[in-house]
């Protein structure tokens, strides 16, 4: 079984393009479920009707998620708590509003799932305001239909539909007919610069499209709000997706499950083999049952022996999982240290060179969730408090008209500095700074980036105020 003929097993929601069911097959993996629409367990050799069941028909009794797991190393290394990004402005009322911004709309945990989500290739930010309050959500773009100013590159609409059943539209609210329950409508919504249009539902087959006025929203804002996130690869253009991060390895992740979940089943027989019994041509009766330790009672021509397996292939399947193992993390660029041979309190440098492949690959992702989207959404929330009447709520005071001056992101080194580390490196700036080499804010700038300060500046004109400080106290002192 490879992933070509794996997705040919999925149901494809009626209506939907190529584009969504790859990017639902691929949510699969995502969320561990690509094997649920095999019909037998794997421990089951033969159907109701005794026919053998191929092993490309029995969902895997082991899963190893390896695919997943690369992506929550990456996601959490990229936004973790102390990997989040400082955020730089030229204007100090848009770094501090921002900060403001993020602490209040949960914003590390957004990113940090909209990263999770788009490893498949995509994902979408909703940026809503109710009363002044800003509002983010994450949302799935499988469903979602991008279109782009080829000039500009901005969004010009964004259009959702999928299908629905009559049951669930009445759950909403929708007027819809006793009889009508189980047939399936459309549902669309659109997001214009001006616009959110929310259309009626109307059945499959049927022509529709027609406004919902009490559901469609006109915001006026002269821009989408929705920041669009390409995945690794692509960060402009007309592509809706930029590369899964996870897809390339998919076909051997499903050979070591399949290899996994075989070789626990020899293990188990050879735990349990088989009992064969030779009566001597007595008549037939009730098969044996019970362990290979239960007494037996034959006929002098008679024999019983088991039919054991050799114990040693156990050894060569674990090794060719191993090998299957390091060939995904190899394609992924996933964390090929094991923790069994560490051995004591590692410093900074040398765990960037244990996860070196990881490493390279979340700073692929630096480009496509910050620079790419997270960027964008502090740029939104300012031109949301130059377009908006009041402006932000902000920590329960408006922020309006901030500039959308030049913003970039301060990233934390990827481990934290070792004590001796920075011992080394303090001392090695005095003596750079003693022969002139740099000057004293470029290393005091150096070490607040090694010790992790969210803001090495601040750290710098903190020192500058304790220096003049001190001056003036011996001034006086004199």
């Amino acid at each position: 079984m490879d992933w070509l003929s794996l997705q040919q097993r999925y149901a494809v929601p009626a209506g939907a393009s190529a584009r969504t069911a790859r990017l639902l097959a691929l949510r699969r993996v995502l969320d561990g479920t690509q094997y649920d629409a095999l019909s037998y367990p794997f421990a089951q050799e033969r159907s109701g009707a005794g026919e053998y069941i191929p092993l490309s028909n029995r969902r895997p009794a082991v899963r190893t998620n390896m695919c997943r797991t690369v992506v929550d190393d990456a996601v959490s290394l990229l936004f973790g708590d102390s990997h989040w990004p400082s955020l730089v402005a030229d204007d100090p009322r848009v770094a501090d509003a921002m900060g403001m911004f993020a602490s209040q709309t949960r914003l590390a945990s957004l990113m940090m799932e909209a990263a999770t989500l788009g490893s498949v290739g995509s994902v979408a930010m909703l940026f809503e305001v109710s009363a002044g309050v800003p509002r983010l959500s994450v949302l799935d773009t499988a469903y979602l239909t991008p279109f782009w100013d080829d000039a500009s590159g901005e969004l010009l609409r964004v259009e959702e539909r999928f299908l629905v059943y009559g049951r669930d539209l009445a759950a909403q609210g929708y007027p819809i007919a006793q009889d009508l329950l189980g047939a399936q409508f459309w549902w669309q919504r659109i997001w214009t610069p001006m616009d959110c249009i929310v259309s009626v539902p109307w059945m499959v087959g049927m022509d529709g499209g027609a406004r919902d006025e009490r559901r469609s929203v006109h915001h006026g804002l002269g821009f989408v709000p929705i920041v669009w996130m390409r995945n690794l690869g692509v960060h402009s253009g007309r592509d809706s997706e930029g590369e899964c991060t996870f897809e390339r390895a998919i076909d051997t992740v499903i050979e070591a499950d399949y290899l996994l979940s075989q070789a626990g089943r020899g293990l188990k027989y050879g735990s349990d083999p088989t009992l064969v019994l030779k009566t001597g041509g007595l008549a037939e009766g009730v098969a044996h049952q019970g362990g290979a330790a239960a007494a037996l009672t034959l006929p002098p021509e008679g024999d019983a022996k088991l039919l054991e397996i050799n114990g040693s292939a156990a050894g060569a399947v674990l090794d060719h999982y191993r090998e299957l193992r390091h060939i995904v993390l190899e394609q992924l660029h996933g964390n090929r240290a094991h923790g069994d041979r560490l051995s004591g309190v590692q410093s900074g440098r040398a765990m960037e060179l244990m996860c070196q492949p990881l490493i390279w690959l979340v700073d692929r992702l630096r480009h496509s969730y910050g620079e790419g989207a997270l960027l964008e959404v502090y740029r939104m929330a300012c031109r949301f408090s130059q377009v908006l009447d009041n402006g932000l709520r902000l920590g329960g005071v408006l922020v309006k008209d901030l500039p959308l001056c030049r913003l970039s992101l301060r990233w934390p080194p990827w481990f934290p500095v070792a004590d001796q580390e920075l011992q080394a490196l303090a001392q090695g700036l005095v003596t750079a700074v003693s022969n002139g080499i740099v000057s004293r804010e470029t290393a005091a700038k150096m070490f607040a980036t090694a010790s992790g300060h969210p803001d090495p500046g601040l750290e710098w004109a903190a020192l500058e105020r304790c220096s003049a400080s001190t001056g003036a106290f011996n001034s006086m002192r004199k």
